[in-house]
């Protein structure tokens, strides 16, 4: 064998512990890492993620539960078991959740009246995260000068029925969520980027802790959430806005700026949409076009099905 290569190969023994792998570049061997630490959900909800999209793809042809099953190389048993666990209803029912149809019933519903009233008055029912403990506290020039220099900020990273995310929070509140889809160097780095001379430890603390809960304890035993963010005041009033929008509600970006006091700015909220540093607390999901087409999505058109389709099954299962 030819010294290099033997030289190679010893390497890709060694680091293949370490997570990397070789690949072939010109006839010489590279070392590039990958991930062996996916957890059974991180693997689960993409093959989820990759059924959804391939369901919504085809919804035309109404693809049968084999096909979607094969398409994520699952059994059919396997995967519409896997699936109930995870939505609560079948891979049928849940494609209903996200038909243009049903979109527009629930836009003349929540996207109207429910959504009127809870802007309006402030009233909560059980599933409205704003009224039941989310709060927004927008950060003082002070606090993000100098990008951050001031502020300590503990991060963590987690499973969530949507995939990995990284939580932050600084000692009022959390400061930034995001679901994690390119590795945590990464999702670390661009965390960094927003807030580049603040100090970073790595430490999962009650704030965080009770943010994580939302994703599958009774919220109505939780303490309340707090969120302390890096906005203008535009920002900070179109993501207020978006936290009156009821679980498994939908609205459109004109209803949403017309809720937010800015007639006729649909494109600047929909900017400030994009920009929402808070995954899923701040429901950004839930705002689709007028058409009843979902849209795009910061975090990728598959998981804002996800999330809809998911939300709608939670408090509204498909007879």
């Amino acid at each position: 064998m030819d010294a290099s290569i033997s030289h190679s190969v010893r390497l890709y023994k060694i680091k293949a512990k370490n997570g990397f792998y070789p690949f072939d570049n010109g006839g010489t061997f590279e070392p590039i890492r990958i991930n062996y630490m996916e957890t059974q959900q991180e693997l689960d909800y993409k093959r989820i993620a990759a059924a959804i999209s391939f369901l919504k793809d085809n919804f035309k042809s109404q693809p049968r539960l084999e096909d979607a099953a094969a398409h994520v190389h699952l059994s059919p048993f396997h995967f519409q078991r896997m699936f109930q666990q995870w939505a609560g209803v079948t891979p049928k029912q849940f494609l209903q959740y996200l038909s243009i149809n049903y979109a527009k019933n629930i836009l003349k519903g929540t996207g109207a009246s429910l959504f009127d009233t809870a802007y309006e008055t402030g009233l909560s029912g059980t599933g409205r995260l704003h009224d039941l403990f989310i709060k927004v506290e927008g950060m003082t020039p002070g606090e993000y000068k100098n990008g951050g220099e001031h502020l300590q900020i503990n991060y963590s990273f987690a499973d969530s029925p949507f995939g990995p995310i990284l939580v932050a929070s600084t000692h009022k509140g959390i400061c930034h969520m995001a679901f994690v889809d390119q590795g945590n160097e990464e999702a670390l780095h661009h965390l960094k980027s927003l807030f580049p001379n603040a100090h970073y430890t790595q430490l999962v603390d009650t704030i965080q802790q009770n943010a994580l809960f939302i994703f599958g304890q009774d919220w109505k035993k939780l303490d309340q959430i707090k969120l302390h963010l890096k906005g203008t005041d535009f920002q900070l009033k179109v993501w207020e806005t978006l936290l009156a929008i009821p679980v498994g509600g939908l609205t459109t970006y004109g209803d949403l700026a017309k809720k937010a006091g800015y007639i006729g700015a649909s494109r600047a909220v929909g900017t400030a949409v994009g920009s929402n540093p808070v995954a899923f607390l701040i429901p950004c999901h839930r705002v689709i076009r007028s058409t009843g087409e979902t849209g795009n999505y910061h975090w990728g058109v598959s998981r804002k099905n996800a999330l809809i389709g998911w939300e709608a099954a939670q408090i509204n299962p498909v007879s």
